[in-house]
Formats: structure tokens, sequence, C-alpha cells
């Protein structure tokens, strides 16, 4: 345990904030001093729910009120899992009461909107980055480097994040409400696609990018549709490609897929972990044989397995995402990367939007 710890703030109740809950008890070096919601009593189920399950040494504080929260001088980081069309406003809020910030992705309805939320944070000096778990989980670090070493040059990439919902998800689930979720499958799932794929590619931003909406609903007559089945392409300058599929109304699905000139690397749970103490991939170097008149292709598939926890556990990605940030803003120095690459995300994303809302025309970025 560290002897100097991040002190968290948490602004909203939301069900993604109870599994980061834990993470920043498991984190070894951060403590959660409170969480805020309009509704106290809320905020006080939430933490009293949450103590039960995964107790934190000091029971932090109930408060009904965001304001008050980023006023206290006894927190150093606020994590935001507001909605996407609110976040905006509690990211600049935030940066300005010099708190360091951890929202939840996507980070805005915009890129113009996340733009304005780094530039608050790069004003005063406070930590941006968004809440993209696999980012931190040991198993990445050695995708990078079987990626580099045993896929050769990327020709192509394939995604697809998935789940079924059923038609009440679709009329009242926050995530299919054009105010307040305005990307819908796209931004709440289409985000880890597309930042699997950059990352991938090395940050390099695709020439253009092309969307497809399959399927959209609308929750109320004044309120946009929103996509609940997406699929787009990018294209990139070297002649590598990328496609990915996002939905709400498809079976669980998380897969990712990297092919190149040397191997096929293989991760069939890229977002969340499959439950268990390991992660796994797999690459596949098939060798095609000719014999007289027989023609074998041979698997060449072989499994690694990592001693990583899949989730709720020291160790595991969402851990690390809060070990992460919480070693930067002990450090006192700021990693712009992260930030850089939450704005790219973006910019990918509202492309695949606009193309899909004109026609499925491709867009240069």
């Amino acid at each position: 345990m560290h002897t100097k710890l991040c002190r968290w703030g948490i602004l909203g109740a939301a069900f993604i904030a109870r599994k980061n809950w834990q993470a920043i008890r498991d984190a070894g070096n951060a403590t959660l001093v409170a969480v805020a919601s309009r509704d106290l009593a809320r905020a006080q189920s939430f933490i009293a729910e949450c103590q039960a399950s995964a107790p934190h040494a000091a029971v932090p504080e109930a408060m009904d009120s965001y304001e008050a929260l980023l006023a206290r001088t006894d927190i150093d980081a606020v994590y935001i899992p507001l909605p996407t069309g609110l976040r905006k406003e509690w990211v600049i809020r935030a940066a300005k009461a010099g708190k360091h910030v951890l929202a939840e992705k996507p980070v805005g309805a915009n890129a113009a909107d996340v733009t304005e939320m780094i530039a608050a944070c790069e004003k005063h000096r406070v930590q941006f980055m968004d809440g993209v778990m696999f980012m931190h989980g040991s198993r990445l670090k050695r995708l990078r480097e079987v990626v580099d070493r045993d896929v050769g040059k990327i020709r192509h990439i394939a995604t697809q994040f998935s789940f079924l919902s059923d038609e009440e998800f679709q009329r009242t689930n926050i995530r299919a409400h054009g105010t307040l979720e305005p990307l819908g499958c796209l931004g709440d799932l289409g985000w880890y696609c597309l930042r699997f794929t950059l990352w991938a590619m090395n940050y390099a931003v695709p020439t253009q990018v092309t969307g497809r909406i399959h399927a959209e609903t609308r929750q109320t007559t004044d309120s946009p549709p929103v996509p609940i089945e997406f699929s787009g392409t990018l294209t990139y300058a070297d002649g590598a490609s990328a496609s990915f599929y996002c939905s709400f109304t498809t079976a669980n699905a998380q897969w990712a897929v990297v092919s190149g000139s040397k191997g096929l690397l293989q991760v069939s749970d890229f977002v969340l972990p499959f439950s268990g103490p390991q992660t796994r991939f797999s690459l596949t170097r098939s060798n095609f044989v000719i014999d007289g008149c027989r023609a074998d292709m041979h698997a060449g598939c072989e499994t690694e397995t990592l001693d990583e926890p899949s989730n709720n556990a020291p160790g595991s990605q969402e851990c690390g995402l809060f070990r992460t940030f919480s070693e930067l803003v002990l450090s006192g120095k700021i990693d712009h990367h992260w930030p850089q690459i939450s704005l790219l995300t973006q910019r990918v994303l509202d492309a695949c939007l606009q193309s899909a809302r004109n026609g499925s025309q491709a867009v240069s970025l």
C-alpha cells in the first residue's frame, strides 16, 4: 500500500460506478472520499449497497450536490460517469475546481465538445483520461509485443461489440435516449471497437471512414433518433483497413481480430475479459501444404494465457485504470497522450456517424 493516496470523488451513481467503486479500493494508491448524486437518498443507497459488496476501510460520504463535492479540498480527482449529454459541463467545472478528471466514454457528444473539455483541463493543469479499462490491462501490453513481432504488417482489423437488449431497453434505457446519449450504440459500444483499432494501428489517423446505421430508435417524438445497430469501415494510407460492428440488438460478442502479413491475432473478449483468474488470446499462423494429391491446412494456432483476473480484483484492468491515473495525479505530471487519444477516437467516431447520416458516403479525415 502506498503511503500517499490519490483522493477520489464520484459524480453520479451510475451502474458502471459500482465496478469502479471496487477498482478504487483495490488500486493500492487511491481512496474514495465521497459520492455525489442530485438525490441524497440515491447516493446513500449506492454507498450502502457497494459497501456491503466491496467495503472500503473508511465509508465514503454521501453528498446531494456535485458542486459541493467539487468544492472539497480533500478530493484530488473525480470520476464522472454522468450521461454523455451532461458530461461536458461537469468536466469543465471539475477542471476549474482543480480536480483531475477521469470521464466515462464516449467522452462527448462530438469532437468540438471534447476539444473544449481538454482545453479546460490543460488550462487548469489537471489530467484528463477516458475510462476505457482494457487500455490498462496486462494483456494489452503483451498484445502490443505480439502484434509488432508476430502479426507483421497489418492488413485488416475486425471488431464486434454487441449485446441483445429488449424492447423495454429501447423504450426506456438511458443508452437509447437521444438527448442524454445521442450516439447510441456507436458511442456506448463502437467507442471500444474504434479505440482497439486505433491502438493496433499505433494511433495512425485513417484517411477515410464510412458508417452505416442498420437500425435506430426514438424514445420520444421530440428526441432525436439514436443508432442501435451500426457498422463502419476505416481506410489507412498504407493500404490497411478496418471494419467494426456494434449493436444493442445482437447476441453478446466482444471479439477483435488483427490480420497481418505473418499471422492472425484473435481476442475473444477484448472489452471485458471472460470471467476467471486469467486472460487469453490466440495467435494463428496457418500453413498450407500440398503433397501430391493431398492438400492440408495446418491450424498453427497457439493460445497464450496470462495470470490476470478478469474483473473485481487487484490486478484487473479496471484496477489498473485507477492505479495508472492515481500515479499521474500523485506524480504531479500531466500525460498528454491520454487526452490526445480520447480526441482522436471521438473524431473518428464523429466521422463514421457523419457518413452514416449522409448515405454512407466516405468522409476524409
